[in-house]
Order: structure tokens, then C-alpha cells, then sequence
């Protein structure tokens, strides 16, 4: 079992930035990979970024390509999401999840997070 809480959301406007963090217990970390989907009012969960078990692979959406960075740093059991140039349409509660695969899927994913939620305003 891996128990995940994020954290670092809040209120920007746009163009500014904020760093997601995902904190994780239990499991060996290392042994994960982690992804961030995100989620809309009325929309269905989006894949946002995945990062491999020991971080050398990473993969984006399209549109956040150039804009997110999602790293993460084993021996203090995290990843992160740094978000720069943010605009409203990434308002969207954020959401980490960890799994054997390294994949953009989210059923693929065994365990996720309660999510933090992001506003970007206008």
C-alpha cells in the first residue's frame, strides 16, 4: 500500500507558477511510477505529466509541454510539479497517483492521492 498527499496548490494569476508537491508513505517509492492527471469542473480526468521509477523518463500532455516540469526525488519519498506560465484553463483540482507502469493512463494507476486544487485567475 502507498499512501499519497499533495499539496502546494492554491490561488495564482495568470502567468505565475506553483510547485505541486506529492508526498508519499508505505511501499518502497522507488519502486513507482508517478503520474499527475488533473480534473475540471464537468470534465473528465486529464493526464497531465508521468515520471519514471527512477526519474530518467519523463512525458507531458501536449499542451503542457515547455510549461511543466515533473521531477522527483527518491530519498525524500516526493515528486513534484512545477508549473510556469499557468492560465485559467489549468484551474483544475490536481491529482498524483503511483504505479507499477509508467504510462499516461489512469486505470493504470493503483493508488492515488485527495488531490489539491489550482485556480489560475485571469
Amino acid at each position: 500500500q502507498v499512501q499519497l498527499v499533495e499539496s502546494g496548490g492554491g490561488l495564482v494569476q495568470a502567468g505565475g507558477s506553483l510547485r505541486l508537491s506529492c508526498a508519499a508513505s508505505g511501499r518502497t517509492f522507488s519502486n513507482y511510477s508517478v503520474g499527475w492527471f488533473r480534473q475540471a469542473p464537468g470534465k473528465d480526468r486529464e493526464f497531465v505529466a508521468a515520471i519514471s521509477k527512477s526519474g530518467l523518463s519523463t512525458t507531458y500532455a501536449d499542451s503542457m509541454k515547455g510549461r511543466f516540469t515533473i521531477s522527483r526525488d527518491n530519498p525524500r519519498n516526493t515528486v513534484y510539479l512545477q508549473m510556469n506560465s499557468l492560465k485559467p484553463e489549468d484551474t483544475a483540482v490536481y491529482y498524483c497517483a503511483a504505479g507499477l507502469r509508467w504510462t499516461i493512463i489512469a486505470r493504470d494507476y493503483n493508488y492515488w492521492g485527495q488531490g489539491t486544487q489550482v485556480t489560475v485567475s485571469s
